[in-house]
């Protein structure tokens, strides 16, 4: 801006101080956030609509049609259907696209209610919860896209509290989710769409599979890439605490890490031959199953070649978790698949552009 500009601008903004100020009540303003939330509030009401809609018309360089009033952060914001067309926004919206965007981001990490809430303090505008509700619902979330081919995943299952009909109990459903470098991906009851999105990346070769010794797991991991392009891998920490549930001699435990750390399996299963204790038993079928998986995990931990544990996704099923296990948080079954492309979408950081935010 040039010097004589901002002189300008300073002697109308002083103009307009002193109006918004004569038209303000003295006792709203006794505190500093008092100060703030009443300029912010006669902003939005006098100010910022006004801005808003020179900015429209000079971009647009249009007024014609119908006007409609649309709830945005400047305020109530006045818009043809002309001006909205070229601004890509949707016909019958009644919220600008950056209104909604704050909606998503906020409702991505607390309650609808809540999200109500956070949203009137942090920027002076009331959406109601249903209202944040019904946004998210008609919402089609953008899917990660990963600039560079896949070289790991890791794959896991969370917990997701369904609600049943009145009277009944509710129920803990399970669902998956798949962690690379460059994003996340989750799904209710629908594994074929993390699948097909995996597939649809460019991939290593060979590209890590991490997992625990569920099978839901591997008959995810068995049907992306090929055979000869995946190396599975068994999460080490949950082959260690499978290990130590066999209880027993401690000595014998000990020497059977120190021999899986190195993936020597058959030495490991040799060490419980003649143990008869179900758990022994199971320890060793387990082992058996998951043979192929369970490598030199002290070659690849000093050679930092790949990962030995889970725990990206294991972080992401976390990070899920903080928003569809809210306490008391119970959701109809066929509203979870959108719940969770919600909250992947926020953590992919898919929602919003901050691009021209200093």
């Amino acid at each position: 801006m040039k010097p004589e500009q901002e002189q300008a601008l300073k002697a109308h903004l002083q103009a307009i101080a002193q109006i918004l100020y004569a038209d303000s009540d003295p006792d709203t303003m006794q505190t500093l956030e008092g100060i703030e939330m009443t300029v912010r509030q006669k902003i939005q009401a006098h100010v910022s609509p006004e801005l808003g809609k020179f900015f429209i018309r000079a971009i647009t360089a249009t007024t014609a049609a119908r006007s409609r009033t649309l709830k945005s952060t400047l305020g109530a914001l006045e818009m043809t259907a002309k001006q909205a067309e070229k601004l890509k926004v949707l016909p019958h919206r009644q919220i600008t696209p950056h209104l909604e965007n704050c909606c998503l981001r906020l409702s991505a990490t607390v309650s609808y209610e809540q999200a109500e809430q956070d949203l009137a303090y942090l920027t002076g505008i009331r959406v109601p919860a249903k209202t944040q509700q019904r946004i998210v619902h008609r919402q089609t979330f953008d899917l990660p896209y990963m600039e560079q081919p896949i070289e790991e995943l890791s794959v896991d299952g969370g917990k997701v509290r369904v609600r049943t009909p009145l009277g009944e109990e509710c129920e803990w459903k399970d669902y998956k989710a798949i962690a690379t470098g460059q994003g996340m991906l989750a799904n209710f009851q629908n594994n074929a769409q993390l699948i097909d999105w995996v597939n649809g990346q460019s991939l290593a070769q060979p590209m890590v599979c991490l997992g625990d010794g569920h099978d839901g797991i591997w008959n995810i991991i068995s049907q992306i890439a090929t055979t000869e392009q995946r190396l599975e891998i068994l999460d080490w920490y949950h082959l260690v605490e499978n290990l130590h549930k066999v209880g027993g001699s401690i000595k014998r435990l000990t020497q059977a890490e120190g021999l899986l750390w190195q993936g020597q399996v058959e030495a490991a299963i040799a060490l419980f031959s003649h143990c008869q204790r179900k758990q022994a038993k199971n320890f060793c079928e387990y082992l058996r199953k998951h043979q192929h998986r369970i490598v030199n995990y002290e070659y690849y931990q000093a050679e930092g070649v790949y990962s030995i544990g889970s725990g990206a996704v294991e972080s992401a099923i976390k990070q899920i978790g903080r928003r569809v296990q809210l306490s008391g948080a119970q959701w109809n079954r066929e509203n979870i698949p959108q719940v969770l492309a919600h909250r992947c979408a926020y953590l992919n950081g898919l929602i919003g552009s901050l691009l021209s935010i200093n």
